[in-house]
């Protein structure tokens, strides 16, 4: 299994990192978790296409992990989605089901007004049959669920399972996942503070992959550690869960200063045994014993 990270940084844009948005690879499947800023033209770059994917989890929803979601739907359906492709699975805590229907309901949603005249235009009808469509043209669907933790979906090749991360309770509710499959098992934390419910969920783990905000001594200090990991804090729960490889995502800007790097790479491996590597956008992770 690979993880590909499209997305390693925050709400606020860098060069360098941009949003949460990343992809497993398990056999011929792919797996979205997240669908932040310019996910999907991230995930062309890596050599893929939103028809590749055939479903998504979100860890919750706010706009760096989210605000990618009507144009990755877009695309599968606009330009990969000729009458062959099974309706997008999407999964997530509270509101995924109702974000979704905002976006995509053929009488109400927000984005109606681009596709459904794709499915009635003569140039649009044309493209599509000389794609291989045929008519009439399907509609958009997406098959929308919202989930709790606990909650396990799987098919023949993989399976996800759910707990609760502590974020930004009682406000908004946050998923994390752990992916296992024949390959390996991977969790991916989403936004959250050190909590015993990622700490079991994430237990012998090939992979973490959790957010770092920032140094924890800094987060401390200025009242950004609730809800949050910083370097100590994801450490912690990567040692007491003992998996294997931590890969640090969700960094602020300041983190790519190379001596902060360095601080922050001490102050992890001060607590965690394990490998340690900062996510960079566009790479590849792979899972499992033997892997890079």
């Amino acid at each position: 299994m690979q993880v590909h990270i499209l997305g390693a940084g925050t709400p606020r844009p860098t060069p360098d990192r941009f949003g949460s948005a990343y992809v497993a690879q398990v056999g011929d499947e792919r797996v979205m978790v997240d669908c932040g800023p310019a996910a999907t033209a991230k995930l062309v770059k890596a050599g893929m296409h939103p028809g590749m994917v055939d479903t998504l989890f979100f860890t919750h929803h706010h706009y760096d992990h989210n605000v990618d979601y009507p144009c990755f739907v877009l695309n599968r359906w606009g330009h990969h989605d000729w009458g062959m492709l099974d309706p997008l699975r999407v999964y997530g805590p509270t509101y995924t089901e109702s974000l979704t229907d905002r976006l995509f309901d053929a009488d109400h949603g927000a984005w109606a007004p681009d596709w459904v005249p794709r499915t009635l235009h003569p140039a649009s009808l044309a493209l599509h049959q000389n794609m291989g469509g045929t008519l009439p043209r399907k509609p958009l669907r997406v098959d929308a669920s919202d989930i709790v933790a606990g909650r396990v979906v799987e098919t023949d090749t993989w399976r996800m399972v759910t707990a609760e991360a502590v974020h930004f309770q009682p406000y908004l509710d946050s998923l994390a996942y752990r992916l296992e499959t024949d390959e390996g098992t991977v969790v991916f934390t989403g936004d959250t503070e050190p909590c015993q419910a990622v700490i079991d969920l994430a237990r012998g783990a090939d992979l973490m992959i959790c957010m770092c905000w920032d140094l924890q001594s800094a987060m401390d200090g200025n009242g950004e550690g609730t809800g949050q990991c910083g370097t100590s804090g994801a450490a912690r729960m990567a040692q007491e869960a003992g998996v294997a490889r931590l890969v640090l995502t969700h960094l602020e800007p300041q983190m790519s200063d190379h001596a902060r790097r360095q601080a922050g790479m001490e102050d992890v491996a001060s607590i965690y045994d394990g490998e340690i590597l900062f996510a960079e956008e566009l790479t590849v992770v792979g899972v499992g014993p033997g892997t890079v």
